[in-house]
Parts: C-alpha cells; structure tokens; sequence
C-alpha cells in the first residue's frame, strides 16, 4: 500500500439495526478520500464496520470506481473461530473480491489485533472511522491514527477533538 493514497478503516463490531444512513455517509467519504487521490482502502476483516465498509468500498468499486484497490487485513490465520456461521458466510462472499490479503501474525493473541489496528494505520495517510466511544479497540486506533498525524473522518458520534 502506498501510504499517501491509501486510507484506513476502523469502527466498532455493533452497528445500528439500520445501517442506510452510515452506508450513505461512508460512501460520501469515500468520495471525498477519491478527490483527494486515495486508491488503496484497507479495512480489518472484523465484523461490524469493518464487514460493513469492505462491502460499500467493493461495491462502489464494482460499480462507479474501478481504480479502488480493497486491502483485507487479517491479525491472524483462524480469527474467525469464534463467529457465528452467517458471519464466517458474509466473509466468505468477500473474500474473493478483495484486491488483496494481508494476515500478520500465524497465531491469535490481543497483540495480534493491535498488530492490525497498528499495521493499517501505519501504511495509511487518511483514516475514515465509526466511533461512539472513547474507549476500547476502535477509540485506540483513532488515536494511533491521531498521533501519527493521519486525516481523521468520524462517522460516529464523537468529535476527533475529544480523543
């Protein structure tokens, strides 16, 4: 990934029972991040926003955006054994359409996750997120995000002033 032109992505696992409006609202700032001459979008392969994001960023990619490149970032082999089988089936319908996968670590470990979390933001100039909390793993990567001076875009609730 060529960090100028990529963007990252990071939100939490609960979303609202309708999702139409952050749908709507991650699609304009995907456009915005287009205008400003992203290509490469990488997304952390959990359920929730992330799920959420890879299919919208696919999906315009297959429809109005062919330049997208769509980067799967995995914390490690098997990070799925605790899904549901309709969530490992939603991953399985992405998997083929992704430009590309990235596993970082052979074994599961909390590590491996902030490994992820770290790994997008380190190869990312911009970083679209969905956070309504100051805490846990999404608040952390803002952060990151944050104090690696990246272009920060929340969707959610919080101003990125208060992290």
């Amino acid at each position: 990934m060529k960090a100028l032109q990529t963007c990252c992505l990071t939100g939490h696992r609960d979303l609202p029972a309708d999702t139409r409006l952050l749908e709507a609202r991650l699609t304009e700032a995907v456009r915005g991040r287009l205008a400003q001459g992203v290509r490469y979008f990488g997304v952390g392969g959990a359920v929730g926003f992330d799920t959420l994001a890879a299919e919208v960023l696919l999906n315009l990619r297959d429809t109005l955006y062919p330049q997208i490149r769509v980067i799967a970032v995995e914390p490690f082999d098997g990070f799925t054994s605790r899904w549901t089988d309709a969530q490992r089936a939603r991953r399985q319908t992405l998997l083929p359409r992704y430009d590309k996968r990235v596993c970082l670590l052979p074994r599961g470990s909390r590590e491996a996750y902030l490994a992820r979390d770290r790994y997008l933001v380190d190869n990312s100039a911009h970083c679209i997120s969905y956070c309504n909390r100051t805490s846990g793993g999404t608040a952390y990567t803002v952060r990151y995000a944050l104090r690696r001076g990246l272009y920060v875009e929340n969707l959610g609730s919080l101003n990125v002033a208060l992290f």
